[in-house]
Parts: C-alpha cells; structure tokens; sequence
C-alpha cells in the first residue's frame, strides 16, 4: 500500500533509540517506553505557499530520507503494510539533523 501525506503533513518512519547505561547495560524496550522524538522523513505531502507568513517551501528544507526531530505528542501514529509510522504536521517538526 503506497500512502501520500495531504498538504503540509510529513510521513515518518520513527527511530528506535537504543537505551544503555554508563556501564553498557542495554535496558529493553518494555522498561522505559518512551516515544522517540526523531524520525526518517519517508514520504512528503505538496508545498503550500505561504506568502503571507514568508516561510519557505517546505521540499527547499526537506526532503525524504532526511532525518528529523518532531514534537514528543505530534502527529497521529498509523500502522501500514505492519510496519509504524507517524503521520505529522510541518508544525510538529523541530529539527532537521545534519551529519
């Protein structure tokens, strides 16, 4: 199933972050569930002019594949294909990662 975001919205596949101690004890998933806040950009909805607020497009920023940090309790969570991906505004998104 092929999915395509609807104006501004952002389809991310969220990243697992690998918790570990000092010590290098890796804590499993069950023990501190959090949600993670970075994510892979996987699909894209249409730029929308925004003239009156002078942002730039959206794809001049982004694009897929870049990797992102996103607002904690932004989007909505969908499930496709089993696989989990969360589905966000332009809104939500904080950060693009540069590596």
């Amino acid at each position: 199933m092929k999915i395509k975001p609807i104006d501004e919205r952002v389809l991310i596949k969220p990243l697992e972050k690998e918790e570990k101690t000092v010590g290098g004890i890796i804590i499993p998933d069950t023990a501190s569930k959090e949600r993670p806040q970075m994510g892979e950009i996987i699909a894209m909805g249409d730029d929308v002019e925004l003239t009156e607020r002078k942002q730039k497009k959206m794809s001049e920023i982004l694009k897929v594949g870049d990797q992102i940090v996103y607002a904690r309790y932004g989007g909505t969570e969908v499930k496709i294909d089993d696989k989990e991906y969360t589905l966000i505004s332009r809104s939500d998104i904080l950060a693009k990662v540069e590596k």
